[in-house]
């Protein structure tokens, strides 16, 4: 019999195991309603980018939904870091010293039935794996986009702050987006402005503006993208937030895409209109600045 290939690992409540040897039991409500929030975060060596962040919007998220996490931060990082050592060991060589913290919190086993009153014990999950959502070539030339028929709920429902596992809006988008044959998908809220893509924040360069949509417009609060505006600023661009409409991204400079996974994205055209610059200077100069940052911090 021969020797199973790693290819990343999973850590669930104190124990570690192969990714495709992990279990959780079918009645976590976690798999049976979405009934749960997660963390996706870039990992360098043994560090983590950004952790204290995203623990930080995983408590939010975690006391919006009244979701108790029975592990404080130190232990969380503690447990990364033993998962990420494990992890460096069994797979250095195939894979390097660069990957993916998916972090996931489940409301627990509980009995069928949507009351989660029942749920006594909630489930920790964190996974140390690859995760690539543009080759290289797409960096280089950009992405395409459709403009999805599915709509993001904005100012009703579950606010899109809360990084929930329910992510079936995004999934439908993604679906559209292979029909479409582009290489992503833009959700407009139920008003028609710009919320997010299904997995990445979005950006607008316009002369020497950096813009944004809100949170308030159905946008995830990103950690990339706060790091994005952060740049900005840095690099002497007025950076702002402000609704956005279609045409917003059709006539402007150049349109990012930006996520914990995606890191950043340059975008070559929308619903078929090409844009000026894909990449463009000033994505040129956010990338190279993120890159420098990471090098110095992270490695």
């Amino acid at each position: 019999m021969g020797v199973k290939q790693m290819s990343g690992l999973c850590w669930i409540n104190g124990n570690i195991t192969a990714t495709q040897d992990a279990r959780i039991p079918v009645l976590d409500h976690g798999l049976l309603y979405g009934d749960g929030i997660f963390e996706g975060m870039r990992f360098y060596g043994l560090q983590t980018f950004r952790i204290d962040r995203h623990l930080k919007r995983m408590r939010d998220s975690a006391q919006a939904i009244q979701l108790s996490i029975t592990y404080d931060d130190a232990q969380i990082q503690d447990a990364i870091y033993q998962l990420l050592r494990k992890h460096q060991n069994a797979s250095a060589e195939k894979m390097g010293q660069t990957g993916y913290i998916r972090l996931i919190a489940t409301r627990g086993v509980g009995p069928l039935g949507l009351n989660p009153a029942q749920c006594k014990n909630p489930t920790l999950i964190i996974i140390a794996d690859q995760l690539e959502l543009a080759s290289s070539a797409q960096r280089a030339n950009g992405f395409s986009l459709c403009i999805s028929s599915i709509r993001r709920p904005q100012g009703s429902g579950l606010d899109a702050r809360v990084k929930s596992l329910n992510y079936l809006h995004s999934v439908l988008a993604r679906i559209e987006a292979n029909h479409n044959q582009t290489d992503e998908a833009l959700l407009l809220n139920q008003h028609g402005q710009i919320a997010e893509c299904s997995a990445e924040n979005v950006f607008i360069v316009r002369d020497n503006n950096l813009i944004t949509p809100p949170t308030t417009d159905g946008a995830l609060a990103g950690i990339t993208r706060e790091l994005v505006l952060e740049m900005g600023q840095k690099l002497g661009l007025n950076c702002k937030e402000q609704t956005l409409y279609p045409y917003d991204l059709y006539s402007a400079d150049e349109c990012i895409l930006t996520g914990s996974g995606a890191k950043l994205i340059p975008v070559r055209d929308i619903a078929g209109r090409r844009l000026k610059y894909s990449p463009g200077p000033v994505y040129k100069a956010l990338h190279e600045e993120m890159e420098n940052m990471i090098r110095l911090q992270y490695r």
